[in-house]
């Protein structure tokens, strides 16, 4: 993820401030910001909270890593290892010092009624607000009572149709956004705690790029940590639903009501029946079939048709169906 232009970060910060108590680093270590594994840098601080991400732990350039004692084998010398019990509830409450106001979405205070000499080749409908400093391409068409909040990046020839809410999203070519659709909204993410929830702050964006079609009534979630992105050509039916994080190659087909749990990533010529189900933090191949009404749970190889639930290659599913 390149410089946040969605939120403010604070910081830089010591790490004896960020962990206070913990005697076993170098406490003068000042770290800059908070990525994931495969995107932090010296001076980044990280966390490793699961073997599936093993390899990008391998390789990371981070400087400090919360985890836990049994990952802490798989970082890198270099790597100052953070050792906690629960490293999802210690990565809210430091990325909640670099980016305080993620935590939820907040009103943007710089929306205003659109001027049309700022965007002389952009059609409007009535009462579309816009933020600061949005950019919308030549030829796009925004309904009305769509608000677009600021920074968020719009390209050329797109429709952008009516009582749609977009921030924190970088929205590629000809791309077509269908009525009541919330694009780049906080997701679903908190620690449970005893009468008290501490909400995951959300400092991703979504990235939409050439010729997606997104239905109406979607909902798209910012990402976490890292971003979520539909890759080109994509088509999404109605009422489609994508957690925090998740990623869809080109050239894919969603069908209506169909949910993507977080952090899940999807192949390039993927086909998705209507209602199924993908879990969270799953891999699904390239030039996959998944039947409408399937509940997906494991990974899928390229190649593969599923339906199900759990989804299973077709011909076992037709074939546990007959006996």
């Amino acid at each position: 993820m390149s410089e946040n232009i969605f939120f403010k970060k604070k910081g830089p910060f010591e790490l004896k401030k960020l962990f206070k108590g913990n005697n076993s680093f170098d406490q003068n270590l000042l770290i800059q910001d908070f990525k994931i594994l495969q995107n932090a840098n010296k001076k980044d601080l990280t966390f490793f909270d699961s073997i599936r991400y093993k390899e990008h732990a391998l390789s990371t350039k981070a400087s400090c890593c919360i985890t836990t004692e049994g990952l802490k084998q798989y970082l890198p010398n270099s790597c100052v290892k953070i050792i906690v019990k629960n490293v999802l509830f210690e990565t809210a409450k430091i990325l909640s010092n670099f980016y305080p106001t993620a935590d939820l979405d907040y009103l943007d205070k710089n929306l205003k009624s659109v001027k049309s000499p700022k965007y002389s080749k952009v059609k409007f409908g009535n009462n579309v607000l816009i933020g600061k400093n949005v950019k919308l391409g030549q030829n796009t068409v925004v309904g009305s009572n769509t608000i677009i909040e600021s920074n968020v990046t719009v390209g050329k020839n797109c429709l952008i149709g009516s009582q749609i809410m977009i921030k924190n999203s970088l929205i590629g070519n000809n791309v077509v956004i269908q009525d009541g659709s919330k694009i780049g909204l906080k997701g679903f993410g908190f620690i449970p705690l005893k009468g008290k929830n501490l909400r995951f702050p959300h400092v991703g964006k979504v990235i939409l790029k050439d010729n997606v079609e997104i239905g109406a009534g979607c909902t798209i979630d910012r990402g976490s940590l890292d971003d979520t992105v539909i890759g080109e050509n994509t088509f999404l039916d109605n009422q489609v639903h994508m957690a925090h994080n998740v990623k869809i190659g080109k050239n894919c087909m969603i069908a209506g009501q169909v949910g993507f749990a977080g952090s899940s990533v999807i192949g390039d010529n993927v086909s998705i029946g209507g209602q199924a189900g993908v879990s969270g933090h799953l891999k699904v191949g390239n030039n996959v079939r998944i039947g409408g009404g399937s509940g997906v749970v494991d990974d899928i190889p390229d190649n593969s048709i599923v339906m199900g639930y759990p989804a299973v290659p077709l011909k076992k599913f037709l074939k546990e169906k007959k006996s």
